[in-house]
């Protein structure tokens, strides 16, 4: 049978699986160093992005960062295949701490649907699983470039009770529904939406960057909460934190301007808590205004 990146990725992913938190933190954060001390693309788009988005801070202090968040983006890297190898009793066994919990039982207790907003922040897979173990729940995703890769990705992200959407325009429809129900929704706010998706120009880190229409359109449709949440990485392989925060006001407006300027509000309130365990190595500022220099292309401008 000819391997494919599908079957060795999958194999990859096994084998990694099988390791400890301790042991996988361990060889993320030599990966993260090595990728800090070698001229990677990692190390060169998670430094333009952290100049933009920090200029306050000294050379020496975003060169810290920079290395910082290398270490972590590669313990993330390693975490993944746990999150998706491990029984979901063990995965949840890494949460120490909830903080903010309330807020979402009281939005169900009156009846609404919520929308939770989880960016690349510390460990969203954990997150995931521990919100869809917890309450009905439902998740947009958008389907791997990888043929074959799919249908272990939906098998593993529902295994702990989630139900997995296609993010185009019938997904967002049985979306409505399900938070009509007063159930849960969970979508990964800050990816860079295609040209033909639904997104409208705001500001993130200073910065107008191009950003999904679809969360806030999904809240205001469904009279849904919104709440932020992220899976913070504690030291010494002690495992995770789980916080939700609420939202921006003005996340549900019709215009679409004020709507994600609430989003990326709301998302960067979180980066700046724990700006380290962000993921600063995509490249979220690719799609500036139109006509402003493209800051990982020198010599183009954005479209």
């Amino acid at each position: 049978m000819a391997l494919t990146k599908s079957s060795l990725a999958l194999f990859a992913l096994r084998i990694t699986g099988k390791l400890s938190l301790k042991a996988a933190q361990r060889v993320g954060r030599l990966l993260g160093t090595l990728s800090w001390w070698l001229p990677t693309r990692s190390r060169k788009v998670t430094t333009i992005n952290i100049d933009l988005s920090f200029p306050e801070l000294t050379e020496t202090e975003r060169q810290r960062l920079v290395r910082s968040s290398l270490r972590h983006t590669g313990q993330t890297f390693l975490e993944i295949p746990l999150m998706w190898e491990w029984p979901v009793e063990d995965c949840l066994a890494l949460i120490q701490e909830v903080e903010g919990l309330e807020l979402i039982d009281s939005a169900l207790a009156e009846g609404r649907g919520v929308v939770l907003l989880a960016p690349h922040l510390g460990n969203w897979e954990l997150a995931g699983i521990y919100f869809s173990s917890r309450y009905q729940m439902a998740a947009l995703y958008s389907p791997p470039n990888m043929p074959g890769f799919e249908d272990y990705m939906i098998r593993v992200r529902e295994r702990a009770g989630s139900t997995l959407v296609r993010g185009d325009r019938r997904g967002l429809v049985r979306m409505v529904s399900i938070l009509k129900s007063g159930s849960i929704a969970g979508i990964l706010p800050d990816q860079s939406p295609h040209r033909d998706s639904g997104y409208a120009h705001g500001p993130f880190f200073g910065h107008k960057v191009r950003t999904m229409t679809l969360a806030s359109k999904l809240i205001a449709r469904s009279g849904a909460a919104s709440f932020t949440t992220f899976a913070e990485r504690l030291k010494d392989g002690r495992g995770f934190r789980i916080i939700i925060r609420p939202t921006e006001p003005g996340i549900d407006s019709s215009d679409p301007v004020e709507a994600v300027t609430a989003l990326n509000q709301s998302v960067e309130k979180c980066v700046r808590e724990i700006p380290e365990q962000y993921q600063w190595e995509y490249k979220r500022f690719r799609h500036l205004t139109p006509g402003e220099p493209h800051p990982y292309d020198p010599g183009r401008v954005c479209k």
